[in-house]
């Protein structure tokens, strides 16, 4: 016992004593942690330090606060939002027709690139002082969305100078005089802009583009000026072949020292008039037939003034830093609104479909397999609104969470991917014959332009959600590297002493707080809630746990072999991101008054969320390579087995019988999608065949009954059906006219368009 008494008190010298404790336990391991440490790129540093944190931190620390977290204000409209919606985004929306758009004209009409200008369309994001609308982006969020289930193409339109791009550029730092100059052009429509980052060599690492800027002396109107001789040759360029005024990226330096002592002073950006000698636009990609405008810019030795430069000359080589800085509220906004479009759509129209389209003398959706796309749609539709809003919520909240928008950016997109598939799985022929009445054809060719941009999914999911989240949510992980990286020894050891002790108390506690939560199915944790959800909080609250720990575990023992090792980091990028999105669902579902009619979709996505959770963890442990610890971290997480199932049949069949049923369930899932009451409108056609049948249905189960009784002939439609039901007695006059109407409408909604000949043939070429 006095043995015992003596190693207790020797330990706790050691650890009060600092010059010992430095001496024997810290510096060991500031050596080790230096070793392992990740490297960082100046351009990667800077990703890393832009934008802040919010909700993901407390998931991503395993001490999530749910009683604050659900007392978030839901996203709001201003009364002059609220207006702007009902009348100037109607009128907008009634003037889209996509077919001819796309497949006739290739660009919007000129009346709508007129009302866009007026109403100021492309000024959402500009502020009330230099002409703009100012709008939240919650209402810029809703805008974008609701126009895209009209048109794709409109959409991106409307969204790209709403983005990053010279708008929010020079809001954020443009000099005063910029502001004023450019600001109130760009709010006017005046200005259109575009934003040229990427290249043929730069894509998704958009921090390796080739363009140069020289600084150097030139002639600008007539005088001789310090400026900056310019070569650029950048694609994938939106809006660029009709803009007025572009913004460029380019690398900057300073070979005669015109600015400093620094030759490579960094990526930087400009605002350049696109009619300024040499520079060239114009020409067009062609996105996936789409229409909007999308294309080229190059110029070679263009010479312009410094004072170009976004921010003057203060802001030369600062262009990453600002772009980083702005990206992460477009990246919440733009791309998520199209696919959260894309669910309202989907879920929808596939539902009125599957009512309208009978097959074997039934509705397909009562099928079990179509039942079974149904419900991914219902389900996964509802996450897409949840996670839409949960993140415009943080973006009204003056955040700007560069990780919660890089997983709201990759899972929506990816997300739209699905529901789309499975529509156009159950639609069939309907959705492949392009034509007036194809309300999916061009929204289908659309997805892998939102996967793509913005940082290709797949980049988005191995690098950046669990990369920039292990170091920038975690308590102390950006402190101790910001410690080691230090080239003072001394203060940087002095720092890390501070913060060790901290960060190993806190591993331990998540080790013990994950075996304990394993051992009781986490039944002790306290839930915000009362009712059926609070076991999904208990759980969730689990799982967060058990992520602070595999990440510190991961971290310790790869170190920065674990940036490498991209599937495994990405494994714990996707529990991060469903357990952020399994939040958003529980927010809504709080938010919306606990709806009743959402209880299954509800169910099916935190089950599904809790599901993919387990799989993830499942897999990362798999293929750990350190199999002991990997042992070790199962047992610890799941010490009597992972029992996360995947959603229930009976919960597809319940969404699927849901989404054939008009009510106020549907419409509150729906209301994103944009229908008119015209029966040759591309989805007004199907809604009204819908509600025609809907309001028939006890007629057709009549008739239904009396075709197996014999009593008229099987498979007939139309004005047969109504005349074989007059001649049987089956129906009056009344009904028979009720019949036709709709059979009538029911018959246009399973038709698809089809063309003259030579209504299809290509011009022929001119001679020479």
């Amino acid at each position: 016992m006095e043995i015992l008494i003596i190693v207790l008190i020797a330990l706790l010298l050691l650890l009060a004593i600092g010059d010992i404790r430095r001496a024997l336990i810290t510096r060991p391991v500031f050596a080790f942690f230096q070793r392992v440490l990740p490297p960082l790129s100046p351009t990667e540093r800077e990703a890393m330090q832009a934008g802040d944190t919010w909700w993901d931190a407390e998931l991503f620390q395993g001490r999530p606060n749910w009683h604050a977290f659900l007392q978030t204000n839901a996203p709001h409209f201003t009364p002059e939002e609220q207006d702007f919606i009902d009348n100037q985004l109607e009128t907008l929306l009634a003037m889209l027709d996509d077919f001819e758009i796309v497949q006739e004209d290739c660009d919007l009409p000129e009346a709508v690139w007129a009302y866009l200008r007026k109403e100021k369309f492309f000024a959402m994001i500009i502020g009330r002082e230099f002409g703009g609308l100012d709008f939240s982006p919650a209402a810029n969020s809703h805008i974008v969305s609701r126009i895209a289930t009209r048109s794709i193409s409109a959409a991106v339109t409307v969204m790209v100078p709403n983005s990053l791009g010279p708008g929010e550029l020079l809001t954020h730092y443009g000099t005063s005089e910029q502001k004023d100059y450019w600001l109130p052009r760009l709010a006017s429509g005046e200005e259109i802009p575009c934003f040229a980052l990427t290249g043929p060599e730069a894509g998704s690492d958009a921090g390796s583009i080739p363009d140069t800027g020289i600084i150097c002396r030139g002639e600008h109107d007539g005088k001789e000026v310090v400026g900056i001789r310019l070569n650029w040759d950048k694609r994938y360029i939106t809006l660029a072949p009709v803009a007025t005024v572009l913004g460029l990226a380019f690398k900057l330096y300073d070979p005669d020292g015109l600015l400093g002592d620094q030759q490579e002073l960094g990526i930087t950006c400009a605002l350049i008039p696109t009619s300024h000698p040499g520079v060239e636009t114009g020409a067009r990609h062609l996105p996936l037939n789409q229409a909007f405008m999308n294309g080229t810019t190059y110029g070679k030795d263009v010479f312009v003034p410094l004072d170009w430069i976004i921010g003057g000359s203060d802001y030369a080589g600062k262009g990453w830093q600002m772009l980083m800085e702005c990206l992460s509220a477009g990246r919440g906004i733009s791309l998520p609104a199209l696919a959260a479009a894309t669910g309202h759509l989907t879920e929808r129209m596939t539902g009125a479909y599957a009512y309208v389209r009978r097959q074997f003398g039934l509705p397909i959706g009562k099928f079990e397999g179509v039942q079974a796309a149904m419900g991914k749609i219902g389900g996964t539709n509802y996450i897409l609104e949840s996670m839409r809003r949960l993140t415009v919520t943080a973006l009204m909240a003056g955040k700007s969470p560069s990780v919660i928008t890089a997983m709201t950016k990759y899972h929506m997109t990816e997300m739209g991917r699905q529901v789309m598939d499975a529509a156009m799985d159950i639609h069939a022929g309907k959705g492949i014959q392009l034509g007036p009445k194809n309300y999916l054809g061009h929204g289908f060719m659309a997805t892998p332009v939102s996967i793509t941009v913005e940082g290709a999914n797949i980049l988005t999911r191995s690098l950046m959600i669990f990369g920039q989240g292990a170091t920038r949510c975690h308590p102390y992980v950006l402190a101790e590297m910001e410690a080691a990286s230090n080239p003072n020894q001394d203060q940087g050891l002095l720092d890390f002493d501070a913060l060790l002790f901290r960060h190993i108390r806190f591993g331990l506690a998540n080790a013990g707080g994950s075996l304990l939560m394993g051992l009781t199915a986490a039944r002790w944790v306290k839930s915000p809630v009362s009712g059926w959800t609070g076991r999904y909080y208990q759980q969730l609250t689990r799982m967060s746990r058990a992520l602070a720990l595999t990440a510190d575990v991961a971290m310790l023992s790869l170190g920065g072999d674990l940036k490498r090792k991209e599937m495994l980091s990405a494994r714990l990028g996707d529990v991060l991101s469903h357990l952020y999105m399994a939040s958003a669902v529980l927010k809504r579902y709080e938010d919306e008054g606990r709806q009743a009619g959402d209880h299954d979709y509800v169910t099916w996505a935190l089950t599904h969320h809790l599901y993919e959770i387990g799989r993830a963890f499942q897999e990362f442990f798999a293929n750990f390579p350190n199999r002991w610890l990997a042992w070790t971290l199962r047992l610890l997480i799941f010490p009597v087995g992972n029992h996360y199932k995947r959603p229930a049949d009976q919960l597809y069949q319940a969404i699927a019988e849901s989404m054939m049923e008009p009510s106020v369930t549907r419409e509150r899932h729906t209301f994103l999608c944009y229908w008119k009451d015209d029966p040759n409108d591309v989805t007004g056609h199907m809604e009204l065949a819908f509600r025609a049948m809907k309001s028939n249905r006890e007629l057709y189960k009549k008739l239904s009954k009396a075709e197996k009784r014999g009593d008229i002939p099987p498979d007939l439609n139309g004005e047969a059906l109504v005349a074989a039901a007059l001649d049987a007695k089956l129906i009056d006059g009344a009904e028979a006219e009720s019949l036709t109407a709709c059979e009538g409408l029911r018959i246009t909604a399973v038709a698809v368009d089809q063309f003259a000949p030579e209504t299809l043939r290509r011009q022929p070429k001119e001679p020479g």
